[in-house]
């Protein structure tokens, strides 16, 4: 283990921020790491509790404990390869994931936990800057092909162990560059994409070809891949965007978050604005801004509106204000809820809980403001919370830009799951078990939010992951893959 009486000794330091004032101005990532020896200190914290509860909290495995020890020792070579043997994208899981291992981990009994996704970040990136991380191709090929259709996390993930254990993978993404959800989901200023690229160029010295702006079902059938490949895995992600009804339809100014936030990606990728919003510009420049939905996307688009200027920005939540505290004899070591402020907030934010919007309110064309109401949650006699309007609590929200960012309902039912004639569960999802993750139709896969729905980026990995070893035990009848 690590030093037996650190986390008696040494008080959790993580890494910190550039200042609010400065980083508005520019889209680059403002964490600041820490110097190695501190990170070392910080992982002798870890104290290799006989049941770690680290595991429980992190989907992919990660061997937590182990990798503190290493850090803690200055074994970060073995430490990285320890952690690759569990997630094949650390620095995306570093930088973007909410880390419910820390949520887990026993000194969170007391509020104090490991920094367990700062270390996480550091040895990843350290194993870049060292030149530690190179191509794995495999040693022989297996002589049979996969398609992989959709490059976000999960089918990223998937092609790689694929390729590792032998076979050709062809990765089929819709957009113009590779990524999904990393590549457009994600502002610059949570993860840059130049860890996107340089993965993608490993890839590819690993046998992966990738294909973007192909869109199957569309510029290539179903049918042509069953034809052409041995197995098809659909990793298209859930992108079909929750709406709310905000009569009248007809006023501009309101759009789905996942909009507002591509646009953003591909003007810092160098885009022009015809080639980042054919379909308008959508734009937060000198406007009142209010954000519905109070998760991870809609943090995501107050901080992109303040980087581009908004006047304001207000962000709605139907439900309750969460305790600033969770119950820790209740909760721990489960993901508890609790309120979050997160570093787009600390930027400039007014939050409102328990509100309802109703009705978009406007002229010429053009929305104004937003028609609110507050309403308060009960609970009913089978059980169930019921929403309630508060008489008298109407009130009217200054607004010229509302983005709807209230999660998604599942993949789009389109051309590709058309084609594919796979059965959908009772939420729309690819229907596959995360056995075997095999669909209804013959020789088709599926895995992450296609599959599972709405979900984390580490969720997305592991069964990128499992769905690999379920492909490789299907086309070879075994597989040394891990899950």
């Amino acid at each position: 283990m690590g030093k037996p009486t650190g986390f008696l000794e040494i008080e959790r330091h993580d890494r910190g921020y550039e200042k609010p004032d400065v980083r508005v101005h520019n889209w680059s990532e403002f964490v600041k790491p820490l110097p190695y020896a501190e990170v070392s200190r910080q992982a002798a914290r870890c104290m290799d509790c006989g049941i770690p509860f680290c595991h429980n909290g992190c989907p992919v495995n990660n061997q937590i404990p182990d990798w503190n020890n290493l850090v803690y020792r200055d074994q970060w070579r073995t430490a990285l390869e320890n952690l690759h043997s569990t997630n094949n994208f650390p620095e995306f899981t570093g930088r973007v994931c909410p880390a419910p291992c820390e949520a887990s981990c026993t000194l969170n009994i007391d509020d104090n936990p490991v920094t367990i996704k700062t270390i996480e970040c550091e040895i990843v990136d350290r194993g870049w800057q060292e030149g530690w991380i190179e191509p794995q191709p495999a040693p022989q090929k297996t002589g049979r092909r996969v398609a992989v259709v959709g490059s976000g996390p999960a089918g990223l993930a998937c092609s790689q162990q694929l390729a590792r254990a032998g076979h050709a993978v062809t990765l089929f993404e819709k957009n113009d560059r590779i990524g999904g959800l990393l590549r457009y989901g994600i502002p610059d200023f949570k993860m840059e994409k130049h860890p996107i690229d340089r993965r993608i160029r490993q890839m590819e010295a690993e046998g992966v070809e990738f294909r973007p702006g192909v869109e199957v079902g569309v510029t290539v059938t179903v049918g042509e891949l069953l034809a052409d490949f041995d197995g098809v895995v659909l990793s298209g992600g859930a992108e079909l965007p929750r709406d709310l009804e905000l009569p009248p339809h007809e006023l501009e100014g309101i759009h789905f978050a996942m909009d507002f936030l591509s646009q953003q990606n591909k003007r810092v990728a160098g885009d022009d604005e015809a080639r980042a919003a054919p379909n308008g510009t959508i734009s937060a420049k000198g406007k009142h801004v209010v954000v519905i939905g109070g998760g991870d996307t809609g943090s995501d688009c107050v901080g992109t509106s303040n980087r581009q200027g908004a006047a304001s920005v207000t962000q709605l939540e139907i439900m309750p204000q969460p305790p600033v505290r969770e119950n820790k004899a209740m909760t721990w070591p489960d993901w508890p809820l609790k309120l979050r402020t997160s570093s787009s907030h600390e930027e400039g934010c007014e939050r409102d809980w328990a509100v309802l919007a109703k009705r978009a309110v406007g002229a010429n064309g053009q929305l104004e403001a937003l028609e609110c109401v507050r309403v308060e949650w009960t609970k009913a006699e089978d059980g169930r919370m019921r929403m309630g309007e508060v008489p008298g609590s109407e009130f009217l929200l200054r607004a010229d830009l509302v983005l709807l960012a209230m999660g998604f309902l599942g993949p789009h039912q389109g051309p590709l799951l058309e084609q594919a004639a796979v059965e959908l569960d009772a939420r729309g999802n690819v229907k596959a078990s995360m056995t075997d993750y095999r669909s209804t139709t013959p020789k088709v896969f599926s895995c992450g939010d296609m599959r599972r729905g709405q979900s984390l980026v580490v969720w997305a990995i592991r069964e990128g992951r499992q769905c690999a070893r379920a492909v490789d035990e299907f086309l070879m009848g075994r597989s040394d893959l891990p899950r």
